[in-house]
């Protein structure tokens, strides 16, 4: 299942997340490091690194702290 997320910068809602992006954004707001959500995912620190960036591109949030608020606001 992926979310339809609608953020304060924009108006429309802004693009899904796919369940990989969703699942990094969750270990991250947990209070994970990039090296912990990745062996935790059987990734890379680098591949974590890029889901979260393309996590803040779509979301336009430009801080791991709004990806927290963000992640605690959805229950993830």
């Amino acid at each position: 299942m992926s979310l339809a997320l609608a953020t304060p910068y924009t108006e429309a809602p802004a693009p899904a997340l796919a369940p990989r992006e969703q699942e990094t954004l969750r270990h991250i707001a947990a209070g994970r490091t990039y090296l912990q959500t990745a062996r935790h995912m059987g990734l890379s620190k680098h591949t974590v690194d890029a889901y979260l960036r393309r996590i803040k591109a779509k979301l336009n949030i430009n801080n791991t702290a709004e990806l927290t608020r963000l992640a605690v606001s959805l229950g993830l």
